[in-house]
C-alpha cells in the first residue's frame, strides 16, 4: 500500500510531494509550511492526507501507519475541516498549541487544516506566529481552492503546490472502483458531477440526490416568463434545502445520541439541568453546520444550473459531444433555439453576479429569483 494511491491524476503535484517527503530530500525540497490550492473536487484533501502519511511513515512500506493517518487516527496527525461557515480563533489556538509537540512516533508531526480559505483575518493571525517560527519537526499543509484566498501574510510563508482538475474517465474509473457501480453510472455521476470527485461518489451512490439534481435542471429548463422565474426560485431553494437537511440529519441524530450515551442517559429520558449546556452547545454547532450545508448545496445548485447554460451555448456552437447533460439534450436544444446564444451568455453571468450577492449574505431565494428573473426576461437588473 502506497500512501499516494488515492491521488487521482495529479502526477507533479505527487512529484513535488513525494521528494520533498523522502528521507533523503534533496536541500532546498522539503519546507514547514504548504499550501495545496485547486478547485473543488480536484482532491485536495486526498493529496493532503497523502503527503501526511509520507511524512509520518518511517519508511514507504509501513502500511500500517499509512493507513492510520489516511483513517486520521494517527497521534502525529491533526486534521480541521470545519462544519462551520468558518474556522474559529479558538480551533486554530488549538492547532497552534498542537504544533509545538514533538512527534511521537513518526519523522513528522503534521497538521492539516482542509478549508483554509474560511478563515477570517482574526484567525489567520492566530497561525501566523506558528508559520513563522515553526518547531522543528513540524509540517503544516493548508487547503484552499486558490492562494488568493488566503492572506497575502499566509501565502509568503507557504509553498504553493497547485492541482489541475482530473479528467472525466479518470473520475469514473475511481467511482467505479471506489462504489462498484455500473460504469454507465459511474459516467453519468462523473459528468454531471462535472469531474468534482466528492459530488460524482454521491451521485452514483445515492438515488435521492441524483433526482434532485434533476429536479434542479428541469426546473430552470422550465422558466419562460418572470412568473415562472419566481415559482422555479422557490422549488430549487427547497430542493437545495432538503439536500443539505439529508447531508446532516442522520450525523445529528448520531451525535445527540452519542452525547445522551456518554451522559449514561436511557433513551427518552430527561436531560439534566448540569448537561443542558452540553446539549445547547451541541445544537448551535449543528445549526451553524446546517447553516454551512445550506451555503454549500445552493453554490452546487448554481454550477448545476451554469451547466446547463454552458450547454446550451455548444448547441449553438454544434458542439453536442461535449454536453454535460446529455440526457436533456432535446430539451436544451429546444431552449436554446428559443432563447438565442445571448441569453445563455446573460445567463452565465447572473451566475457570476448570483455568486457574489451570495458572497455578502444575500437571501438564498432572493438571489435565485433574481438570476432566473433576469434570464427569463433577457434584461440586466
Amino acid at each position: 500500500m502506497s500512501a499516494w494511491d488515492a491521488v487521482l491524476g495529479q502526477d507533479e503535484a505527487v512529484a513535488t510531494l513525494r521528494a520533498a517527503a523522502a528521507p533523503d530530500a534533496a536541500p532546498g525540497a522539503m519546507t514547514h509550511a504548504w499550501l495545496i490550492t485547486g478547485p473543488a473536487g480536484s482532491g485536495r484533501s486526498t493529496l493532503a492526507s497523502a503527503f501526511a502519511a509520507a511524512l509520518i511513515a518511517r519508511d514507504p512500506d509501513d502500511a500500517d501507519t499509512i493507513a492510520q493517518v489516511h483513517a486520521r487516527t494517527h497521534p502525529d496527525l491533526t486534521a480541521l475541516r470545519t462544519d462551520r461557515v468558518i474556522i474559529s480563533i479558538a480551533e486554530a489556538r488549538e492547532l497552534v498549541r498542537g504544533a509545538y509537540y514533538a512527534p511521537s512516533l513518526g519523522r513528522y508531526r503534521v497538521i492539516i487544516v482542509e478549508d483554509a480559505d474560511r478563515m477570517s483575518e482574526r484567525t489567520s493571525n492566530v497561525l501566523l506566529k506558528a508559520l513563522e517560527e515553526p518547531p522543528e519537526r513540524t509540517v503544516w499543509v493548508l487547503c484552499a481552492p486558490s492562494d488568493a484566498d488566503l492572506l497575502p501574510t499566509i501565502r509568503s510563508r507557504v509553498r504553493v503546490v497547485r492541482l489541475n482538475e482530473p479528467e472525466v474517465l479518470d473520475v469514473v474509473r475511481l467511482i467505479a472502483q471506489r462504489t462498484g457501480v455500473e460504469p454507465a453510472l459511474a459516467e453519468q455521476s462523473a459528468r454531471h458531477a462535472q469531474r468534482h470527485i466528492g459530488m460524482a461518489q454521491r451521485l452514483a451512490t445515492d438515488a435521492d440526490a441524483r433526482a434532485r439534481r434533476d429536479a434542479t435542471v428541469r426546473a430552470v429548463l422550465e422558466v419562460r416568463s418572470v412568473s415562472d422565474a419566481v415559482e422555479a426560485a422557490g422549488r430549487i431553494v427547497a430542493i437545495a434545502t432538503d439536500d443539505a437537511k439529508a447531508l446532516t440529519a442522520d450525523r445529528d441524530v448520531r451525535e445527540r445520541e452519542q452525547m445522551r450515551h456518554s451522559m449514561g442517559l436511557a433513551p427518552g429520558a430527561a436531560i439534566p439541568p448540569a448537561f443542558r449546556a452540553q446539549l445547547s452547545a451541541l445544537e448551535d454547532d449543528q445549526k451553524r453546520r446546517a447553516t454551512r450545508s445550506l451555503r454549500d448545496g445552493i453554490d452546487r445548485v448554481l454550477t448545476d444550473l451554469q451547466s446547463v447554460f454552458r450547454d446550451m451555448l455548444m448547441v449553438h456552437y454544434g458542439r453536442t459531444e461535449t454536453l454535460i447533460n446529455t440526457e436533456m439534450q432535446a430539451e436544451i436544444s429546444a431552449v436554446a433555439a428559443a432563447w438565442g446564444p445571448e441569453r445563455a451568455l446573460l445567463g452565465l453571468d447572473a451566475i457570476a453576479a448570483t455568486r457574489r450577492n451570495l458572497q455578502l449574505n444575500a437571501a438564498p431565494l432572493l438571489a435565485i429569483e433574481g438570476l432566473l428573473v433576469t434570464v427569463a426576461s433577457g434584461r440586466t437588473p
